[in-house]
């Protein structure tokens, strides 16, 4: 797929909001919230135009009855897709629109990516470091797969710093 690096849109968040209505009406009383995160969660920052929301659920054996409901919808059901306890589900094909994170309650990746969502948030200066490595990122790839491959040093350096800073708030507000 090709990568599509677009600057911020206030319409990122009423996409959110749009889609929230939907899949709470197809998952029910199994979801126990939804959260937008990702660059396009970042106000500011500049993102692929895919809204990645998360879904955090009770259960997460009975998501899989829901698929056939998604695919009507227009999802791809791609199940775990690399990360266990995972139900990952994408939206508009080759000009994807929306990526769905489903975890149980209790899964650590919840909170790694909120905790980046909320440190780029609050720290501006880092959010536009990123923007701009994006951008160059995007200059030199023409596939997301490489796109995504060659930022991953660089997240994960900037994850530990989110995870740090998470870590020291807390430490500070007991």
């Amino acid at each position: 797929m090709k990568v599509r690096l677009t600057s911020f849109s206030e319409e990122w968040a009423l996409m959110f909001q749009k889609e929230v209505h939907i899949l709470s009406g197809i998952f029910g009383d199994e979801i126990i919230r939804f959260e937008h995160f990702g660059s396009t969660s970042v106000h500011g920052l500049k993102a692929k135009p895919v809204i990645d929301m998360m879904g955090i659920v009770k259960d997460i054996q009975k998501i899989d009855f829901f698929n056939e409901q998604m695919e009507s919808l227009g999802y791809d059901v791609v199940g775990e897709y690399g990360i266990e306890g995972r139900r990952f589900f994408r939206k508009g094909g080759e000009n994807r629109t929306h990526h769905i994170h489903i975890y149980q309650h209790d899964n650590p990746q919840i909170a790694r990516h909120l905790i980046f969502r909320d440190y780029l948030r609050t720290h501006p200066e880092e959010a536009t470091k990123y923007s701009r490595f994006k951008e160059e990122l995007a200059n030199q790839y023409e596939n997301t797969r490489e796109y995504s491959a060659a930022k991953k040093e660089f997240v994960t350096e900037m994850e530990q710093n989110a995870l740090q800073w998470f870590e020291d708030k807390e430490k500070n507000s007991s």
